[in-house]
This record gives C-alpha cells, sequence and structure tokens, in this order.
C-alpha cells in the first residue's frame, strides 16, 4: 500500500484541478474523523471547483483503484465520511441557490449548501425546507440526502427523501445523470440505452420484477410509519408504482 501511495502523481492531478489538493499531513488529520468515534487517515483531500474537477477525479480514482468519499459538513455519526481513500469536500465550492420555483415550491441547490441557510433563503418567500437536523446550522443538504436526514419536524413534513424531486448526478462512468420521476414509457427507453444510467435502471427492474423478492420486501421491510429507515434503500417505496405492484404511473428512485 506504501509503494501504491509514493507512486500516485498528486503533482499531475494538482495541476489540472480548478479546485485544490491538500496531501500534507495536518489536512489529512483534520479529516481522519467526522462526528462518530471513528477515525481514517486519507491519502488526500480535494476542494473541487466545478463538474470537470469532479470527472478528474474520477479517473484518477480508477487509474490508481482508490476510492472518492463525497463529504460536506461531516456530521455523520456512524462513520460515512472517513475514508483511506481521497476525501471530496464539496462544502468550499458547492454552495449555490440555483434557483426558486415559487409556484411549484422547488428550490435548486448545490450539496454544499447549508440547510439552516437555505431556510433564511426561503422564510421571504414562505417557506422552508422541513427535515432539521440537530446540526441544522451546519449540516449541508448533500449530506441531508445521503443520510435521509429526518429531526423532531419530520413527522409532520416528512424526511429528507420525500423532499427530493430531482438529482443531477455524475455516475462513476463520469456519465451526468439526472434521476427524476419517469413515465413507463420513459422507463422503457432508459433500459433500451447502453449506458451506465441505464445498467442502474436494469438492476432496479430486474430485482423488483420478481415476485419472490416482492414478496421477500412486502414481509420483511420495516413498516411505512417507521419513516426515516436509513439503514438501506428503501426500494418497497418503488413498489408503489405500476410498474411492479402499485397504483402510481410515476417511477422515481430519488424516493429511495
Amino acid at each position: 500500500m506504501q509503494s501504491q501511495i509514493q507512486q500516485l502523481d498528486w503533482d499531475n492531478l494538482k495541476a489540472s484541478l480548478d479546485g485544490e489538493l491538500k496531501i500534507d499531513t495536518l489536512s489529512k488529520m483534520i479529516y481522519a474523523t467526522d462526528a462518530s468515534v471513528y477515525r481514517e487517515i486519507p491519502l488526500a483531500v480535494v476542494y473541487p471547483k466545478n463538474n470537470e474537477d469532479l470527472k478528474k477525479l474520477i479517473d484518477f480514482a480508477h487509474q490508481y483503484n482508490i476510492g472518492l468519499t463525497p463529504r460536506t459538513a461531516g456530521t455523520s455519526l456512524a462513520g460515512q465520511c472517513v475514508t483511506n481513500g481521497i476525501v471530496v469536500d464539496v462544502s468550499k465550492y458547492f454552495t449555490s441557490i440555483i434557483n426558486l420555483d415559487i409556484e411549484n415550491s422547488r428550490v435548486t441547490v448545490q450539496p454544499g449548501v447549508i440547510r439552516d441557510d437555505l431556510n433564511r433563503f426561503l422564510a421571504s418567500y414562505g417557506l422552508f425546507f422541513g427535515p432539521n437536523t440537530s446540526t441544522s446550522n451546519r449540516c449541508m443538504i448533500g449530506g441531508m440526502v445521503g443520510n435521509n436526514s429526518s429531526g423532531t419536524t419530520s413527522i409532520q413534513y416528512g424526511v429528507t427523501r420525500d423532499k427530493v424531486v430531482c438529482l443531477k448526478t455524475i455516475l462513476a462512468s463520469k456519465e451526468e445523470v439526472e434521476f427524476k420521476s419517469l413515465t413507463k414509457k420513459d422507463l422503457e427507453y432508459k433500459l433500451d440505452l447502453d449506458s451506465q444510467e441505464s445498467k442502474i435502471y436494469e438492476g432496479i427492474h430486474q430485482v423488483l420484477s420478481n415476485e419472490t423478492v416482492i414478496d421477500q420486501i412486502n414481509s420483511n421491510y420495516p413498516k411505512p410509519e417507521i419513516h426515516r429507515r436509513n439503514t438501506g434503500y428503501a426500494i418497497d417505496v418503488l413498489l408503489n408504482n405500476s410498474f411492479y405492484s402499485g397504483k402510481s404511473e410515476q417511477l422515481n428512485i430519488c424516493d429511495i
């Protein structure tokens, strides 16, 4: 492992990024922990500035067979943010509130937007983002989506996954993909593509088209009333659409 680390071309990566790369001991020690009891020293810390930086990091990770761990505020309690790979901290540059659609009560944000900052912005429009973790003055929307954050008001207003309409993502293949509600025709089109996105939908479709799997999900998944359920993907929610056994005409994997 040590010889591999020494062979990593940090200079070339640093020169290619618009953001910043940190491999000094202090930076790595700072990012070795989150709010949990776990500790692991990363190889490096990167503050990407744009999507192209993220794609360059994906190439680098593939080249050297190392992991990338996205991070925002690091308030996770189960070690989700610690890694022996590269920490990708989006809290410095991905901090914009991009658009507000008042008519549909929808806001488009980057993952580094702090939850309370978002609500201060929304307050003058009579809107607010419901899930309110105990760390709401520092936790960020990207982390809330990853953790399906809840909080005291989630009983009334829902957890984070209840509020996600669409996710613009970059996959491991570097494809820029927008996950959102699909009709049956949309899904059939996606399944016909030759892409990483289509493989994701194909995997879900194969699992949820299996009657045995459906029976196991219905028998063993937590009751829907246990609304946070962040111990895994809530794939039982996808059974609510007409593609499988439900009545909804839309499929949105943001719901899980």
